[in-house]
């Protein structure tokens, strides 16, 4: 039996050239409106993807509470960051897309479309029987957006946030040491090989390609669960030749989704278990602080960073505090705490105090 536990999707990384333009699209089609943190500072432990060099950055982790993980929108400062040179396709390795869970899906759809999303087709039914959607963001990132319940609060928006990824990789059978092992995702609700209708309307996506949809079958529990629910990964590998990574000749932070990440309880078990198995810690920020938290400016945390089998960055952010109501200095120190147990829903929702009405 493992000795860490996982509480769910934290957040997914996504790169941009201009952040305060991305995130306040990100708020009024995708309501990310809650700012857990907005920081400025030179990310400097994330050498090993940043060339070797330091970096500036501006970064604000925002979440929907209607339910899901949250954005981290990331910009460099101080270097131009490097767009990818060729469209991102179904059968590239590294997340295509992000997964949106969608109360509606007629009308979820309706409103991208007044919002003048680029959507890509038509709900369609997926390999699950199930409606689907895509859409790509202004800035050219992919989303699939599902039905979906279990919803945390009720905010009148069509979506909740991260709900998963889509992840493109060589060979989906040795990715799973990562998906189903580490992170424990191992029900597979569909393994089907051949050509999807879901994917015809998608860059590269009239290929043949297998496809596994995999969920876990322990839903996650931990401080904040109970607001980013469950998830699900689907790995995605062309039949034939592989694509391009997308993160080829680019680096950690420029734009695209650079990672995706868990919250964690159990570090030091979790580094000991992913050395064990053949992925160990790439970066670990308690390593380079001497066990002192990761300041990120309204919060703090340790976290570290693995990569699946094709350089897919997964990383792990064990929080040890969090701001509740910054205008009275109430942050929660979750150090003093000897289990992963759930927060009540009275304090997780008052995190509705830092929503954002303006950029």
């Amino acid at each position: 039996m493992k000795s860490y536990q996982l509480g769910g999707i934290q957040q997914i990384g996504i790169g941009v050239k201009d952040l305060k333009e991305a995130w306040r699209w990100y708020i009024s089609m995708l309501g990310m409106d809650c700012r857990i943190f907005e920081d400025e500072a030179e990310a400097n432990l994330m050498l090993p993807f940043t060339a070797g060099q330091p970096r500036k950055r501006h970064a604000v982790l925002a979440i929907n509470l209607q339910s899901g993980g949250g954005f981290e929108v990331w910009q460099h400062k101080g270097t131009v960051p490097e767009e990818i040179k060729e469209e991102i396709k179904i059968g590239d390795l590294g997340i295509l897309m992000c997964k949106i869970k969608v109360k509606n899906m007629d009308e979820a759809y309706s409103f991208f479309m007044r919002g003048n999303a680029a959507l890509l087709c038509k709900p369609v039914i997926d390999p699950a029987g199930k409606k689907a959607g895509y859409m790509k963001d202004p800035f050219g990132n992919m989303f699939q957006f599902v039905e979906g319940n279990n919803w945390f609060l009720n905010e009148n928006k069509v979506s909740g946030g991260t709900y998963g990824a889509v992840i493109g990789v060589t060979d989906i059978d040795r990715s799973r040491a990562v998906y189903s092992d580490i992170l424990g995702y191992d029900e597979v609700v569909y393994d089907k090989t051949g050509n999807f209708n879901d994917f015809a309307g998608l860059p590269g996506g009239n290929k043949e390609f297998r496809r596994v949809l995999l969920r876990r079958s322990v839903p996650f529990s931990g401080y904040f669960s109970r607001m980013f629910g469950q998830s699900e990964i689907e790995l995605v590998s062309s039949v034939g030749t592989a694509g391009k990574r997308i993160f080829r000749d680019r680096i950690w932070g420029d734009p695209g989704f650079i990672h995706l990440c868990f919250d964690i309880f159990g570090m030091d078990e979790l580094k000991k278990y992913c050395a064990s198995v053949g992925f160990p810690f790439a970066v670990d920020s308690k390593q380079s602080r001497s066990g002192n938290s990761f300041d990120m400016g309204e919060a703090a945390g340790h976290f570290a960073y693995i990569e699946d089998p094709d350089g897919v960055l997964i990383e792990f952010v064990e929080t040890h505090k969090i701001p509740v109501l910054k205008k009275l200095g109430w942050y929660i120190n979750l150090k003093k705490r000897n289990s992963y147990k759930p927060l009540p829903d009275w304090i997780l929702k008052t995190l509705k105090y830092s929503r954002v009405k303006k950029i």
